[in-house]
C-alpha cells in the first residue's frame, strides 16, 4: 500500500491527525471578499470531504502481509495563518466513521471489524465519538523530505499524550494543506489495550498514522 496519512490529517486512526485563536472574528459583509482574520492571522476551515486520517495497524510482524488500513474522516478544524505562515490549528476526528480500506470489498469481514474497532475492546466509539490533534508549536525544517515540524497534542479515548509529525506544509491560492510522515503511536498509551490470543495472532501496539487536510479561507 502506498503509504499517506492523517491529504495531525489525528482519526488518528486510529487517528487525528491545531487550534486557532478564540478572539473574534472582524465583522465582514456578505457582498466582501475580505478573509475573516483575528489579531492573530486569517483563519481557514478544513474542508472535511477532502481531508482524512489515514492507519495501519500490524498483527506479530510489522509487514504488509498481516495489516488491516483504513481511513478515518474530520468532523471539523481549522487552522490560522500569519503573514503567509501556519500559525496554529486544530483538528477533529469522527471515530464513528473509522473504516477499514483492505476489506472494502468483503462486507461481512469489513462489518466486523469496523465493529469491533469501534467497540469497547478498542475504541469505545459510543463513549469517545472524537479524537483530535492540537498543534502547539510550528518550526519550519530545512532537512530530509518534509518542510514543517509539528509539535502538539493527540487526545484519542480522552488521553492526551504530546506527539510531534513532520510534516509538508503549503499556503496558497486560498488554501492550506498538510500532509504528515507516516508516524507511529502507541495505542497502549491511549487505553487501547485488546489483544488477542496467541494463537490468532499477536497485535503489535504500533499503529500508524498520517493526517492529510485541506483547509480553505474563511471569508
Amino acid at each position: 500500500m502506498k503509504k499517506k496519512l492523517f491529504s495531525l490529517v489525528i482519526p488518528a486512526v486510529f487517528a487525528s491527525a491545531v487550534l486557532v485563536s478564540c478572539n473574534k472574528d472582524k465583522p465582514v459583509s456578505s457582498e466582501s471578499n475580505e478573509v475573516a482574520t483575528t489579531k492573530d492571522g486569517a483563519q481557514y476551515m478544513v474542508d472535511t470531504l477532502n481531508s482524512r486520517v489515514e492507519w495501519k495497524g500490524y498483527k506479530i510482524f510489522k509487514s504488509e502481509n498481516t495489516s488491516h488500513f483504513g481511513t478515518i474522516k474530520f468532523e471539523s478544524g481549522d487552522v490560522t495563518v500569519k503573514d503567509g505562515k501556519l500559525e496554529s490549528g486544530k483538528f477533529v476526528a469522527d471515530m464513528a466513521s473509522l473504516t477499514s480500506e483492505d476489506l472494502k470489498n468483503d462486507t461481512e469481514n469489513l462489518q466486523k471489524l469496523n465493529g469491533h474497532l469501534k467497540s469497547g475492546d478498542f475504541f469505545e466509539v459510543e463513549k469517545f465519538p472524537t479524537a483530535s490533534f492540537e498543534v502547539t508549536k510550528i518550526t519550519p525544517s530545512a532537512e530530509g523530505d518534509y518542510n514543517t515540524l509539528l509539535d502538539g497534542n493527540l487526545t484519542i479515548k480522552g488521553i492526551t499524550k504530546p506527539i510531534q509529525f513532520k510534516a509538508n506544509v503549503s499556503i496558497k491560492e486560498g488554501t492550506v494543506s498538510i500532509a504528515t510522515e507516516p508516524k507511529d503511536i502507541m495505542r497502549e498509551e491511549f487505553g487501547v489495550k485488546f489483544q488477542t490470543p496467541a494463537a490468532n495472532g499477536v497485535i503489535k501496539d504500533e499503529v500508524t498514522l498520517q493526517i492529510n487536510v485541506k483547509a480553505l479561507e474563511k471569508k
